[in-house]
């Protein structure tokens, strides 16, 4: 991995790429991967790198979900394995949910690979690679094929980075799923039943501290309240608000109530 000075004013961003470009040469992450992370990064941007209250109460919802839910499952593919992989052994803990492989692009053996080192990092309840399987309904793609004590058999389903086919097919199946999706306009977002609109690590780190302090009784009040189209508009309303005033001063206004969790970069 390339050393970069702490010092350097995007240290945070370039960590985020060497752990992506790690992940591919440990065959983890595939080229497309590396294409949908580029993505997700020019929206970082437009919302100015910090977790926003929506996305803080989206990632409250989810941990309400996470904790009170009969079958919760994290869903992790190659890249947020590759990018958050210590951050989901910590919510995995906080929780109790299950954590389950799935991958659009899938092979046995990069399941196996991305399986081998979750289990490295010490992964808690970690669904076997080799799992009894079985196809999620109406979803044709390599990402239906789930594990049957796993995804096709949970009530919330936690996806990070993820296309909107399974996002459709898991609502559709009547599953309650929440998304991180720096993308508010994509399908994933606008089908999920909550939305994060976060960057992965910020979300995951946020939700573990979450985890660790919420009540019973908090968290069946934060299902209870929680409004996905809300959030969305409050996602929309943040990009325009920081476009209209970059167009008008020529820079973008320093975020407000947002922080930025570091993680264990």
């Amino acid at each position: 991995m390339t050393r970069i000075p702490r010092s350097h004013p995007r240290y945070r961003s370039l960590m985020i790429r060497e752990r992506l470009v790690e992940g591919f040469k440990r065959g983890l992450v595939v080229p497309e991967g590396l294409i949908a992370h580029g993505r997700g990064e020019a929206f970082d941007y437009l919302l100015g790198e910090v977790s926003h209250p929506f996305a803080l109460e989206a990632e409250r919802a989810t941990v309400a979900w996470l904790l009170t839910a009969r079958r919760p499952v994290i869903s992790v593919n190659g890249n947020y394995a590759a990018l958050a992989a210590r951050e989901i052994r910590g919510l995995a803990e906080a929780t109790g949910a299950m954590v389950e492989v799935n991958l659009f692009y899938r092979t046995e053996e990069r399941v196996k690979r991305i399986w081998r080192y979750l289990d490295e990092v010490g992964v808690p309840n970690l669904l076997p690679w080799d799992c009894e399987k079985t196809h999620i309904p109406g979803l044709e793609s390599p990402r239906g094929i789930t594990c049957r004590d796993g995804i096709a058999s949970a009530d919330f389903v936690l996806l990070a980075i993820e296309d909107g086919d399974r996002t459709e097919a898991l609502v559709r199946a009547g599953k309650v799923v929440s998304a991180i999706d720096l993308n508010p306009f994509s399908r994933t977002a606008q089908t999920a039943s909550i939305t994060i609109v976060d960057e992965a690590i910020r979300a995951t780190v946020n939700m573990e501290r979450m985890a660790r302090s919420m009540t019973r009784e908090e968290a069946l009040e934060a299902r209870r309240s929680y409004d996905n189209l809300e959030v969305l508009k409050a996602s929309f309303a943040a990009i325009f608000e920081r476009l209209s005033h970059a167009s008008k001063a020529g820079r973008p206004p320093a975020p407000s109530g947002g922080h930025e969790p570091l993680g264990s970069l």
